[in-house]
């Protein structure tokens, strides 16, 4: 495993303990396993809120993984609509896939201390 490279939301390279708070930025959207909709973006936003003025790349990367799980909340809305005509089952079966897979990577990536950007995420928590 290389070392970490300099983060661009702070110009430094993440510590081992940034490096674990941001990857539980990312793991934290589990919890919408037991707390459905929402429930994604309520534990990546409590980290957001905790540690955003302590660590730069903590920040930027709870802040990926709330907007991330925010329009994940959005779009299972639209399939659960979309499963009156039933093409929601085919489509909210592919959006949980891609969420956890995404999440996964993401978790691994700051882990490793990398800036990870979520694609086809909407931006709703700006700096």
């Amino acid at each position: 495993m290389s070392e970490p490279s300099p983060s661009p939301a702070s110009g430094t390279v993440p510590t081992d303990n940034e490096r674990t708070w941001a990857m539980l930025a990312h793991l934290s959207a589990l919890f919408g396993l037991l707390l459905p909709v929402f429930g994604n973006a309520l534990a990546p936003w409590l980290v957001w809120l905790s540690k955003r003025d302590e660590s730069p790349f903590v920040a930027s990367q709870a802040r990926e993984a709330v907007n991330f799980n925010l329009t994940v909340s959005l779009a299972a809305i639209v399939c659960s609509l979309l499963m009156l005509v039933l093409v929601g089952f085919l489509l909210g079966t592919a959006l949980f896939i891609a969420w956890l897979v995404l999440t996964l990577i993401a978790a691994i990536k700051a882990s490793e201390g990398e800036d990870y950007h979520y694609p086809f995420s909407l931006h709703f928590l700006h700096k």
